[in-house]
């Protein structure tokens, strides 16, 4: 967030399972198209949230597994923990806040006194949440009656039941709402409060994320009966809260033009990405060339002798390549190399895509632009930091010449295939 000189443009705040990432589409199509479209045009003026019900070693998983964006705020553990930026800094203020009225013992005690819940895995328990399988059929007496159990041991609890299976015990203060709110209130004191802000779900412990003052808010088309249920009795006349008619990535998008906060038509989505002639900054620029890389590789491009020619005219005739084995090559043998590629990658499932881009004029007309560049190639991934120095053309100030481009393998991070790897 440092990144940010003032109040953020736009603030998104997604669930993830079903409603970021689509675990129906093994592709990830709506999700690199949310990819493509933040990192182009919001990366650098606007906040995204991950706000999941994961704890921190499941959503470590989902990470690897899926081609997830790095978030500037990560809500975990439905809405008890909130932390900060890729390394994940724990916000210990929220820690204390939770604390009130919270004895994680006492709730041990009287949810082992109800055989029908089936405790989660140890990694799903957290120092102010409680987690459990339920079958649905049995949810409403079950909650009902350790409510009134907690309560006399002086407790103040909630219990969330969502995906007609998990059953969560969290202090009253906790929840996705309320860590929202929490984070709200934290931001606009120091001066970053969002203009807009968009929350975005699918299941019912979501519910809470549409109840914040003052948000815009979808569903997702695939949204589940508990939250649609929510819906229809609590928002359907609310014009500040929509069901998306897309899925998931795509229903987010959806919501970002229906809405107005901003452009929603994805990078992705532009057919001829190197000839469109619509440049419109340093990131835009990077995602189009690097979307052009993909669809290159995997044979996509029609005519591409022309194409080649635009592509040979970005880079600078004495430019240079640091490939992330460390090997400096002219930027031309590079340029040949990628030629001779053309559909190396055709018939495979190829995608790559950009993470925490962000840029700074380092002199007039002279950008400096960083961002990790990802690849999945089959069943495996690599990831290497990526500096790239460019300026703009003298004749067309909103298009720019690669000067040097150099890149450092993501340690301890994917597969590191020297061949497969160009630019």
């Amino acid at each position: 967030m440092d990144r940010l000189n003032g109040a953020a443009n736009l603030m998104i705040v997604s669930d993830l399972d079903f409603t970021m990432v689509d675990h129906d589409d093994p592709e990830n199509l709506a999700l690199l198209r949310f990819n493509a479209l933040w990192e182009a045009y919001y990366r650098h003026d606007s906040l995204l949230v991950f706000s999941t019900g994961r704890s921190p070693t499941i959503y470590g998983d989902l990470r690897k597994q899926k081609p997830l964006l790095t978030p500037d705020i990560t809500i975990m553990s439905v809405g008890t923990e909130i932390t900060y930026g890729e390394s994940m800094v724990p916000d210990d203020g929220w820690k204390q806040y939770l604390d009130h009225k919270w004895d994680r013992d006492v709730v041990l005690e009287e949810t082992a006194k109800f055989p029908e819940l089936t405790m989660q895995s140890e990694t799903e328990q957290r120092p102010h949440k409680v987690s459990f399988y339920l079958e649905k059929g049995k949810a409403p007496n079950v909650v009902k009656a350790l409510s009134k159990r907690l309560e006399k041991r002086g407790l103040d609890v909630k219990i969330i039941y969502s995906n007609g299976i998990a059953l969560d015990v969290l202090p009253q203060s906790a929840g996705k709402g309320r860590a929202l709110a929490f984070l709200l209130e934290k931001l606009n004191a120091d001066g970053l409060g969002p203009r807009n802000t968009l929350v975005c779900g699918d299941s019912g412990n979501d519910a809470e994320l549409f109840t914040v003052p003052a948000v815009n808010g979808v569903l997702v088309s695939n949204a589940q009966e508990e939250l649609l249920h929510w819906y229809t009795e609590n928002a359907r006349s609310n014009p500040q809260i929509i069901h998306a008619t897309e899925r998931c990535a795509a229903g987010i998008l959806q919501a970002i033009g229906d809405f107005s906060l901003g452009p929603n038509v994805s990078p992705r989505d532009i057919g001829d990405c190197m000839s469109s002639g619509k440049v419109l900054g340093p990131s835009h620029e990077v995602v189009m060339f690097y979307i052009f890389y993909e669809r290159w590789r995997c044979g996509e491009v029609e005519n591409p002798k022309q194409y080649m020619h635009n592509f040979k005219s970005i880079f600078h005739s004495t430019g240079n390549c640091v490939h992330p084995s460390g090997v400096d090559q002219p930027m031309h043998q590079v340029i040949d190399t990628l030629e001779k590629a053309f559909g190396d990658k055709k018939d495979q499932y190829y995608r790559v895509w950009i993470d925490s881009l962000s840029f700074a004029e380092v002199s007039v007309g002279s950008w400096l632009v960083k961002f990790d560049k990802w690849e999945i190639s089959g069943n495996k991934s690599q990831g290497c930091i990526t500096k790239v120095l460019m300026n703009s053309k003298v004749d067309a100030p909103h298009h720019y010449t690669w000067m040097h481009l150099h890149q450092t393998w993501l340690d301890g991070l994917g597969e590191k295939d020297e061949v497969s790897w160009l630019l």
